[in-house]
């Protein structure tokens, strides 16, 4: 039985990580940790075993864990993960890595020191259809993917409006280190997680007039990705725009196919060509059975614990990941395009 400690337990914990840990039997929560003593009490009935902390430090210098699962506001990831396995303890956490290059490179050195499994939520990577379209490109039905656009656009959808989603400190951003991850690693997973080796941004904020709260993170990004292998990527993402609807959205091109996976009308189609006419596909796939896609992700993290899996995430992907943000950031700042 694996003993899992958990640091922060906040919406995305109870909604996500705990029922997916409650499904795999072979694992058990022991121990519980937030500084908001009234959320671990929220949970005391339901892991009545579960020793609650308000330190994760001194929870991790007390309990023998095998694992820990980090759902902290983002400025606190790389603390808890660096200090998690230099203790010699497994880790998951959810996404962003961390909210600076040096510090997800910290966290790199820590999982090769200690010889541990780090691995950061990339949910999507476990979605129907990201595995059809990973089996598609693999037999080489797309042909070279050349250029990609993604984005997750909100009309209206600033989350947590004056608490930690929308404090730079905090946070380390707005909508694009908040939904970015999420789709930009689709995006470059699906292309065969080329190198990033420039990146250009532009990040707006035009939106406090309309709560009294702190909001000091962008509420709009775009840029423009560029890649080793040649490849391109245009992103935009937002939490409040002007637009017509809400979008999330991943397009590839490919020499002999493109595609495209919309998150929003549930729709995922790939364009091609036969017998001399354009053709759509329109896979018979279900992304949305509930929240499959996080326990798988979970899943796998366990099973490479268990020794029965490599990983499908490494932190040098998470580095890139975090240099790509970080230089959108300040590109915007600086108005150029930024060299990695």
């Amino acid at each position: 039985m694996l003993k899992i400690g958990i640091i922060g337990t906040g919406k995305i914990c109870q909604g996500v990580h705990l029922p997916a840990y409650d499904k795999i039997d072979d694992v058990e929560i022991v121990a519980l940790c937030d500084i908001d003593e009234k959320k671990l009490n929220s949970l005391k009935e339901k892991y009545p075993k579960a020793r609650l902390y308000t330190d994760f430090e001194e929870m991790l210098n007390k309990e023998e864990l095998d694992a820990v699962d980090i759902c902290t506001p983002n400025n606190i990831h790389s603390k808890a993960a660096i200090y998690a396995l230099n203790k010699g303890v497994n880790v998951m956490c959810e996404k962003p890595d961390a909210v600076s290059v040096v510090e997800a490179e910290k966290m790199k050195e820590a999982a090769e020191k200690s010889g541990k499994t780090l691995m950061v939520m990339r949910n999507n990577r476990y979605r129907p259809s990201t595995k059809f379209l990973q089996q598609y490109i693999k037999e080489g039905k797309m042909g070279e993917i050349y250029a990609g656009r993604c984005g997750w656009i909100r009309r209206r959808g600033i989350p947590g409006w004056g608490g930690w989603f929308t404090d730079k400190e905090q946070a380390g951003g707005g909508p694009l280190i908040d939904l970015g991850v999420h789709i930009i690693d689709l995006a470059m997973y699906l292309m065969g997680n080329a190198k990033p080796v420039t990146v250009s941004g532009c990040t707006y904020l035009k939106f406090p007039h309309t709560s009294y709260s702190k909001i000091d993170v962008e509420d709009l990004a775009m840029g423009f990705i560029r890649f080793d292998n040649g490849a391109c990527l245009q992103i935009e993402f937002s939490w409040a725009s002007n637009i017509a609807e809400d979008q999330m959205f991943v397009e590839l091109r490919g020499e002999k196919a493109g595609s495209r996976m919309s998150g929003i009308d549930r729709k995922f189609e790939v364009f091609t060509e036969e017998c001399g006419t354009n053709v759509c596909l329109r896979p018979d796939i279900d992304d949305y059975r509930g929240m499959q896609h996080h326990e798988a992700n979970i899943r796998h993290f366990i099973d490479v614990i268990k020794g029965e899996a490599e990983p499908d995430f490494t932190p040098e992907q998470g580095v890139n990941m975090v240099k790509i943000l970080e230089a959108l950031y300040k590109s915007a700042e600086l108005g150029h395009e930024i060299q990695l």
